[in-house]
């Protein structure tokens, strides 16, 4: 078995290069010197930490109303400023040179094409607020044509052309400061119920609401809130994610997402709604009512008379099947399209092919990848119509094509045209100034057996210049969630590809509790915490740990999350030292303070089972006993912690309980706080400093 697998992997290394080639190159990184490799990293030809912040990031891509020209952001950032710009580059989509039209000190971002096909309208930070600019698509004509007295966070235009929504942040609640007027520089948080905290902020006494202004192409005004007095936010927060709300294509409607529930309700409920809102008679009614799940993207029929949504069914289950739903407006009739695909569903866009509305186009992960489906609304038939080694994260339907973000752990993220047979060819090549002078490793995807004789998808990231007469040490790579797929992703913070390019070859295990392997695989997890799943990462290891190019004597352990979690349990859990290293970020170390300190409380009651205050209910009480802390006493290895000061969601209290636990058992270990960052480490030079600690922690003990 072992000689097969060795040999499917150099057939790999041999056949495919090391990372996407291409015959032009459409983008001038001479728009971001100080994002140009030097000549030092082009002779060291490996990923560098500073590397990975020269990396072009791709978002947010616009067709034009004709379908020739594709408006999208690239953010760069500059490490020694240590910020990021946004800017809006314009590139046709049968390919070519890309152009940027905007430039300067601040950030341009959200292009919205206006109808007449040569203007793009967007959001600029040039301003003290936020506004809203139009500019031609040559980079000319550059005017604000907004001045409200709020910043504007997100806009559509309306498909007629005569209205556009945006999203603004409106103040209702009083602050302190309104209550004690003769203290105005005073500060505190007061809170007498829940939600005063969400993910990586301390309430702000402000909802986001949802605004209608008339639009004649040259400005916006007369603005109305349809959520006057709602002390709700829509988005959903802490993403606020502007998919979450739609136009209906005969513009006199609005269907939106919003969890209309406050304090402690909110916090132990996952029951957000679709709401439909009429232009006509300004009347909103629940399209969703009695559905206690998740409920959110709503998507029109291209005949305005169907809206489509994602749809979860149980309460309280944040990672549940996400079920695709139609509504017919006029009947109020529901169906679930898709009962009989026992995967999620993502991406929705329902599009008018030549006369017909019968096929929804949506994203699905399958076997760790993002792959693009379609479904008949009549037949419910699905189509899977791409495959490969990728995440697509995007798209959007343009005259018989789709124009699609891809990414893979060996590309970040670029924009590509699908043919309705799976075709694909590429349309902008952002960082391909790095990918032509920095070698990438090899990712090989490999199914190993589990404990209970399931097969399991692990990758395998091999070091960039792989050699199979060495002998590696490798890192296990916990991810986190619970419930995220190990996917395609190409991630600037827990990139594959750097890890590698540190010498390392990374086990990456789909074990129990990830999408994408359906529903009973993803489920497992809740109520289980500590059982099969740290079984599967221990498969895993022992899968690969014998292979001749990898030294068991050298195999760490990391993750963040859950993925921290499960670092700290099995670093309570490694009699037999399998691994000499750990790496935990921003983990949960004891859940019975987790669970007080967390904010959405409804997570907690249903992975972990309940609260750990009721000694009746066996699932909780089983996943208490599955605590990490609980065997800390037990830890033997030297485990680098860090945290984030702004980490709400798991407290960054939780890493400096381990950490001083291991202080006072006498274990080696490190701490990392960052005090201004959340559960992600976000700013460059912290990340810069974050990847040099990670890299030395792991050198110090393993090679």
């Amino acid at each position: 078995m072992k000689k097969n697998w060795l040999y499917l992997l150099i057939i790999f290394v041999i056949v495919f290069s090391c990372g996407p080639k291409a015959e032009k190159k459409n983008f001038d990184p001479g728009y971001f010197p100080e994002n140009q490799l030097t000549e030092e990293e082009i002779q060291n030809g490996i990923l560098t930490p500073e590397i990975l912040w020269k990396f072009g990031r791709v978002s947010d891509p616009q067709v034009s109303p004709d379908g020739k020209l594709i408006a999208y952001n690239v953010t760069k950032y500059n490490i020694d400023e240590n910020r990021g710009y946004t800017h809006i580059f314009v590139v046709p989509v049968e390919g070519g040179e890309s152009l940027r039209i905007t430039g300067g000190e601040y950030s341009c971002f959200n292009p919205r094409w206006i109808n007449d096909g040569k203007t793009i309208a967007f959001l600029s930070s040039e301003t003290d607020t936020v506004q809203v600019w139009k500019i031609n698509a040559d980079g000319t004509g550059k005017t604000k044509i907004s001045d409200f007295p709020m910043s504007v966070n997100a806009f559509k235009i309306s498909p007629i052309g005569d209205k556009m929504l945006f999203l603004s942040d409106v103040k209702l609640d009083d602050t302190p400061q309104d209550i004690y007027t003769d203290l105005p520089k005073s500060n505190v948080i007061m809170a007498d119920d829940l939600m005063y905290r969400h993910w990586n902020s301390w309430t702000d006494y402000m909802y986001s609401h949802i605004f209608v202004s008339d639009f004649n192409g040259e400005s916006v005004s007369n603005p109305i809130d349809i959520m006057e007095n709602e002390k709700f936010d829509s988005p959903l927060s802490p993403y606020f994610d502007d998919g979450e709300i739609s136009w209906s294509p005969d513009g006199t409607m609005i269907a939106y997402t919003c969890k209309k529930l406050n304090g402690k309700e909110y916090a132990l409920s996952t029951n957000s709604d679709i709401y439909l809102y009429s232009l006509e008679d300004k009347q909103t009614r629940n399209l969703t009512e009695g559905m206690p799940g998740y409920d959110k993207y709503p998507v029109f029929s291209p005949d305005s008379k169907k809206v489509s949504w994602i749809s979860m069914e149980t309460p309280g289950y944040e990672a549940d099947k996400e079920r695709l739903f139609v509504m017919n407006l006029e009947s109020g009739s529901k169906e679930y399209l898709t009962v009989d695909f026992d995967y999620n569903v993502a991406g929705v866009v329902w599009p008018e092919i030549e006369g017909s509305h019968n096929s929804i186009f949506f994203i699905s992960c399958i076997n760790a990848t993002h792959q693009i489906f379609s479904i008949d609304i009549i037949t419910h038939e699905v189509r899977q119509l791409t495959e490969g080694q990728h995440d697509f994260t995007g798209f959007d339907y343009n005259n018989g094509s789709l124009i699609a973000q891809k990414m893979s752990m060996s590309m970040a993220t670029e924009l590509f045209e699908v043919g309705m047979d799976g075709t694909e060819r590429q349309i902008t090549f952002t960082n391909q100034h790095i990918y032509d002078k920095i070698e990438f490793g090899k990712v090989v995807e490999k199914w190993v057996n589990t404990t209970d004789n399931k097969q399991m998808l692990v990758w395998v990231i091999l070091p960039p210049r792989f050699d199979f007469e060495k002998k590696y040490p490798a890192i296990l790579y916990c991810q986190g969630g619970p419930q995220s797929a190990v996917s395609q992703f190409f991630s600037y913070r827990w990139n594959f590809q750097m890890m590698a390019a540190n010498g390392y070859i990374i086990i990456a295990p789909n074990r129990r509790g990830l999408p994408g392997f359906g529903s009973e695989w993803n489920e497992q997890i809740s109520g289980d915490y500590g059982g099969q799943n740290m079984k599967d990462y221990l498969s895993a290891v022992n899968a690969f740990k014998d292979e001749p190019f990898i030294d068991a004597d050298r195999i760490g352990a990391v993750g963040a999350s859950y993925g921290g979690f499960s670092v700290f349990w099995l670093a309570g859990h490694n009699e037999d030292k399998l691994f000499k290293a750990f790496i935990a970020h921003c983990g949960m170390f004891n859940l019975e303070s987790q669970y007080a300190a967390t904010e959405e409380m409804f997570f907690v009651n249903y992975d972990l089972g309940g609260a750990y205050w009721e000694h009746n209910n066996k699932t909780a009480q089983k996943s208490f006993e599955n605590s990490p802390h609980n065997f800390v006493q037990k830890w033997n290895t030297p485990i680098l912690i860090i945290s984030g000061g702004n980490d709400f969601r798991i407290p960054y209290t939780e890493s400096l309980q381990a950490f001083n636990a291991a202080q006072l058992l006498g274990v080696e270990s490190k701490l990392l706080i960052f005090p201004e960052e959340t559960h992600f480490v976000l700013k460059p030079q912290n990340s810069i400093l974050w990847q040099r600690e990670f890299k030395a922690w792991l050198d110090k003990y393993l090679k």
